[in-house]
């Protein structure tokens, strides 16, 4: 376990909606060291999906600081915050999100065009191909997603968040659209990248076989924390969720 890489402290986040103002986010404060494997959970209207909203620089709060490996990140510009999360985070989504009509090779390879690396487009379909690999999926490089099988497609979605070697990771509902032997899958990957990588992982999540496989659950519940608690060692078991 590493030194501190994000803290929160008395995080709110409130929405204007008409003449009403509706708070989401009540006054969160934590901390979460680098190296990490960390379950959100709670369930739906909670504010889980806003508190990772503001934790990867995808909006800001109303009030409140949030630090990101040393930066105050909250107060930056909309530049700003996209250099951080195209240097610093990657996503996972529920979905896959990936391009429809575009190899698995094109669909990894498209985040480094947004960084200053200066790789060649030969260079940058080289690191793509070889991510793939390393996710078995080196002979699927030029299927398209809808070629591949969900599970399939979540490992290219987890090649694509990883392209960039960020330290923190976000996987959001990551085996909602997986079978059990899948999901179980995809969370061992996760185990795997966050034990020999020392990649901090942040999974939000309602399903409690998922959160199992994390080292410290924090559950939200109506915009609050309510448990702080670390987690039992895995057990074998279904890790889907709905």
């Amino acid at each position: 376990m590493g030194m501190e890489f994000i803290e929160l402290r008395d995080i709110r986040k409130s929405y204007v909606m008409g003449d009403m103002t509706v708070p989401v986010l009540k006054g969160v404060s934590l901390t979460i060291a680098s190296g990490e494997m960390v379950a959100l959970m709670g369930s739906s209207g909670s504010g889980k999906s806003t508190l990772m909203n503001i934790l990867g620089c995808l909006d800001r709060p109303t009030s409140g600081e949030c630090w990101l490996d040393g930066e105050e990140v909250s107060r930056l510009s909309n530049d700003q915050r996209a250099f951080v999360r195209n240097h610093k985070l990657g996503f996972v989504f529920q979905s896959f999100n990936l391009l429809p009509r575009t190899s698995a090779l094109d669909n990894v390879a498209m985040p480094l065009s947004y960084t200053d690396e200066g790789l060649s487009e030969r260079e940058a379909r080289q690191r793509a191909a070889e991510m793939l690999s390393r996710f078995g999926l080196g002979d699927r490089l030029h299927h398209e997603p809808s070629q591949l099988s969900g599970g399939q497609q979540q490992r290219v979605a987890i090649a694509r968040a990883l392209i960039n070697r960020p330290p923190l990771l976000f996987a959001d509902e990551p085996t909602g659209n997986l079978d059990s032997k899948t999901s179980e899958e995809v969370l061992r990957m996760f185990e795997q990248l966050n034990a020999q990588e020392g990649i901090t992982i942040i999974m939000v999540t309602h399903d409690l076989g998922v959160a199992r496989h994390a080292q410290r659950t924090i559950h939200v519940s109506d915009g609050l924390i309510v448990d702080n608690a670390v987690t039992a060692p895995p057990t074998t078991g279904p890790g889907g969720g709905t």
